[in-house]
């Protein structure tokens, strides 16, 4: 008994998978407002048969423990279910009924696939040798996101390994894919009050310019890109807003105001752009006769996959699925509270390509129109699986030796 009988369960349970995730779609919560959610999923939980369930882990997350009838590893899986303020324009018939909130992330399928292994692995769980913790996570969307409340609270003190997955729209439905090492960044903001002197277009002597001083901060900071960061390293900065005057052609604005995001990977780079941000912007502002006030915020660390960890899920699933299903993906620019488990315990984060051309699922996340193929939902579920059958069943093949620090 293993993965193949699992899977045909899998199979037989998906259109049931794909009404949860409907019924999650139509009731969306913004992060730190996931009320009903969690009502919904701790029900399921229990209908399934859970009785160790942990609610309100770290303010607002949910665990359900599996445990086999062997020792064994612990094996920690997290989905996360918390929506976006966005006013959805998918017209699909379970679209959102909470005006200016949708699951504009898949954040809803996340949390249907992990529900849909919870009950299919219940059924066998006399056949395992270890534990799987289920972890349902709120509050990945917002600083300081859910993820670190529930590392805090001890959510992975009993884990042995940590996966996570995310869909992944809108690359055609089809592939897994995996990435090593550090997969997506560190997502720090800034704002920058520029403090100058208004007054007549006509007598600039007069006044100190905060939209010229404004622009001098602009382009310099790019310098921290292109000539203060290690060149074989990554990191982007770039200004969304510049605001200054009321729209008056002929009045030299007092004010300006700046903000941004910075994106990085390593933690030295990271510091010196924070750094360099705030001291740059102070001395531009000085020598203009300018004042300034700086307001820089760090986001989620930079989410690390550990090598070893990550080499076992892209052999199994190549194994498992074919080595055409399976690929590489680059590190990207976005951030992921994932990456506060990843930091505590081993693991890896991965994807599962979700979009539909065909079908018009083009968008990309957080647009108002963002879908996903729901056949990811079960290819997501095969992929747990596949990790439950490597880890916690007598199998000599699968016994590879697993990294033993964070970090590798």
């Amino acid at each position: 008994m293993g993965y193949k009988i699992w899977e045909e369960a899998l199979a037989a349970n998906y259109k049931t998978t794909v009404s949860w995730r409907r019924q999650l779609h139509e009731n969306p919560e913004p992060s730190f407002e996931e009320y009903e959610t969690r009502k919904y999923i701790a029900n399921k939980l229990k209908s399934f048969g859970y009785e160790e369930i942990e609610e309100e882990v770290g303010g607002g997350g949910i665990v359900a423990y599996l445990r086999g009838k062997q020792e064994g590893p612990t094996i920690g899986f997290r989905a996360d279910f918390d929506a976006l303020k966005i006013q959805e324009a998918t017209g699909l018939s379970f679209s959102s009924k909470n005006p200016g909130v949708m699951h504009a992330c898949g954040h809803d399928g996340h949390t249907a696939t992990l529900l849909s292994v919870a009950k299919v692995m219940k059924e066998y769980q006399s056949s395992l040798s270890g534990t799987v913790k289920f972890i349902f996570q709120h509050a990945e969307e917002v600083l300081p996101g859910g993820g670190k409340a529930m590392v805090d609270a001890g959510v992975l003190d009993d884990v042995d390994f940590v996966y996570g997955l995310h869909l992944r729209s809108p690359l055609e439905y089809g592939k897994v894919t995996y990435c090593s090492g550090y997969a997506m960044a560190a997502p720090d903001f800034f704002e920058i009050k520029i403090q100058g002197k208004g007054g007549h277009a006509a007598h600039p002597d007069s006044t100190v310019d905060s939209v010229v001083v404004a622009s001098y901060v602009v382009n310099q900071l790019q310098s921290l890109i292109s000539r203060k960061k290690d060149p074989t390293k990554s990191g982007v900065l770039t200004f969304s807003t510049l605001k200054a005057g009321d729209g008056a052609n002929n009045v030299i604005a007092d004010k300006a105001f700046l903000k941004g995001t910075v994106r990085t990977f390593d933690p030295e780079v990271r510091n010196m752009i924070e750094d360099k941000i705030k001291f740059m912007t102070e001395q531009i502002c000085k020598a203009h006769d300018a004042t300034c006030e700086v307001n820089y915020g760090r986001g989620y660390p930079a989410l690390y996959n550990h090598e070893t960890e990550t080499e076992i899920i892209a052999d199994l699933f190549k194994e498992t699925f074919g080595e055409e299903t399976v690929e590489s993906t680059p590190l990207r620019m976005g951030g992921e509270d994932f990456a506060y488990f990843l930091d505590e315990k081993p693991g890896s984060f991965f994807f599962v390509n979700s979009g539909n051309e065909e079908k018009g699922i083009i968008y990309p996340h957080h647009h108002p129109k963002f879908d996903f193929d729901e056949r990811a939902l079960l290819l997501g579920g095969k992929c747990f699986l596949a990790i439950i059958d490597h880890y916690l069943t007598e199998k000599e093949t699968h016994k590879v030796k697993a990294s033993s620090a964070v970090g590798e």
